[in-house]
């Protein structure tokens, strides 16, 4: 099997026929001019360290590239990230807009990097995604939020020995280890306090690394924390069929149904049969369908403890210790407690 991916002129490649990868090589060689560069170290802003402790993957330069652009101190992107008050953050308003916001996000000669930082930090998620709540509106308080979550200066309360730069942090995808894929996924229940409406967060591991997160604010107002939770499940739900059929295509087919972990009992007894009918009989039928799911083997939702929950860290701001223990978790760390 061989699996290409090209951007421009821009292309990687790689399969489990050595045979197969030279002679591809040398036939795109002989058609094309191009360098063969060897082993992957950079591609589209995510840079790649190989060794026989596993793959890892970063953004440094490019989060320098960021933190250069907005005129910021090298020394910036704090393990506080998750110290942002969110209420602050939502109850700011005025009618005086500034286009600080926007540099993060729409401007054509930075590249929109407040979202593709995103790419190898899901634990800058849920930061990311409470600013852009105001893309549209946004004030100068927004602005200093904006650079406040770049350099992640933090609680005052924070002792200063807490500060650990963060800049060459990144997901460390370990060798040796079963590629069996499961998940998190979690709800913050009324989290918004403009609308009411919860927020969404799952996360996807697979070879000791987080492979693909979100966090999103649902559509619809709801009325309970089971009913969060069970839309978040659902949401969930789809990211695993998708990600099983992925898998499939690249000759990693999972055996038996991907576990999806949950901190909702209620959420999960629905799931498997329709109980609390009068309370769950109001949820939209569209998000039944994680019911079918179970029933066919294809999710296994399963009970966590709340501690360990590693979604909690897509849906809200966190206290350090718990932000720490979750980003771990994800497999974010830094390159030197990955190759050393």
């Amino acid at each position: 099997m061989l699996i290409l991916c090209l951007y421009v002129d821009d292309l990687i490649y790689t399969g489990n026929d050595e045979g197969m990868v030279e002679d591809f090589k040398r036939k795109m060689m002989n058609e094309f001019e191009m360098s063969d560069l060897g082993l992957m170290h950079f591609f589209l802003g995510i840079e790649v360290k190989q060794s026989s402790v596993g793959i890892f993957i970063s953004q440094k330069k490019y989060a320098l590239e960021i933190l250069d652009t907005m005129n910021l101190s090298p020394i910036a992107l704090y393990i506080s990230i998750s110290y942002h008050n969110k209420s602050t953050i939502l109850y700011a308003r005025g009618d005086t807009a500034t286009p600080g916001l926007h540099i993060l996000y729409a401007r054509g000669d930075t590249a929109t990097p407040g979202l593709l930082m995103l790419y190898a930090r899901g634990d800058t998620a849920t930061p990311g995604l409470l600013i852009s709540y105001h893309i549209v509106h946004a004030i100068s308080y927004h602005s200093t939020s904006c650079h406040n979550i770049l350099r992640a200066r933090g609680s005052s309360s924070i002792h200063p020995h807490h500060y650990h730069r963060t800049v060459d942090f990144g997901i460390i995808y370990k060798r040796g280890v079963k590629e069996n894929l499961f998940g998190f996924c979690d709800s913050n229940y009324a989290g918004d306090v403009d609308d009411w409406k919860s927020t969404s967060g799952f996360v996807f591991i697979m070879s000791s690394g987080a492979i693909s997160w979100s966090s999103k604010k649902q559509q619809i107002v709801t009325l309970s924390t089971t009913e969060a939770e069970f839309i978040s499940a659902a949401t969930c739900s789809c990211q695993v069929i998708w990600l099983r059929r992925l898998l499939e295509m690249l000759q990693c087919q999972q055996q038996g149904p991907t576990k999806v972990f949950c901190d909702n009992v209620s959420a999960i007894k629905i799931s498997k049969n329709p109980v609390l009918h009068g309370r769950s009989k109001h949820i939209d039928v569209r998000y039944h369908f994680l019911r079918d799911l179970c029933n066919d083997s294809t999710v296994d939702l399963l009970f966590c403890r709340s501690e360990d929950q590693v979604a909690d860290i897509m849906t809200k701001p966190l206290k350090q210790a718990v932000f720490v223990k979750l980003r771990g978790l994800l497999g974010v760390c830094s390159v030197d407690q990955t190759f050393t």
